[in-house]
């Protein structure tokens, strides 16, 4: 259940972060004035359609930070770039690589040797733009799935 006077102070939280007043608020997420003024005085609780309103309109507030206090706001931007560095990390791990063992020589001034790494340098090289441009194509959607069982879909375009 939702404590009415912490939901009071994380709405005000909110009208702080992007300093709005009351009015202001009510008319960008598209409610009544007076709904909103009923609920800060604490007469009125929120409704499901007042808090999917705020998270449509401020992508950045949390639903469980919101509706008990559970989580950050704005949500942790870090969290997000470290999962895109994973997903960067997975398909790196994924890419074939040729002449592994040829890229290190037991002799570093030895003339073939270092032609032969060259060349399977090269090889390699050309392998990578080739798998990169296999998957270049235009992005559609990216959909974050977070451990809570809630997702997000973002549309880049």
């Amino acid at each position: 259940m939702v404590n009415i006077e912490d939901f009071i102070k994380r709405l005000e939280i909110i009208l702080d972060y992007y300093s709005l007043n009351a009015s202001s608020f009510a008319d960008k997420i598209g409610v009544q004035r007076s709904s909103l003024s009923h609920l800060l005085s604490g007469r009125n609780k929120p409704s499901l359609d007042f808090i999917l309103k705020i998270l449509e309109v401020y992508p950045e507030v949390d639903l469980y930070w919101i509706l008990n206090g559970k989580g950050t706001f704005p949500k942790n931007v870090f969290a997000a770039e470290k999962r895109e560095n994973q997903a960067e990390e997975v398909f790196k791990q994924n890419t074939p690589t040729l002449f592994a063992e040829e890229k290190i020589s037991n002799n570093l001034f030895s003339e073939t040797q270092n032609s032969i790494n060259r060349n399977a340098l090269e090889t390699e090289k050309m392998i990578n733009k080739n798998t990169k441009e296999a998957f270049s194509g235009e992005v559609e959607k990216i959909v974050f799935f977070y451990k809570n069982g809630t997702f997000k879909v973002f549309n880049p375009n």
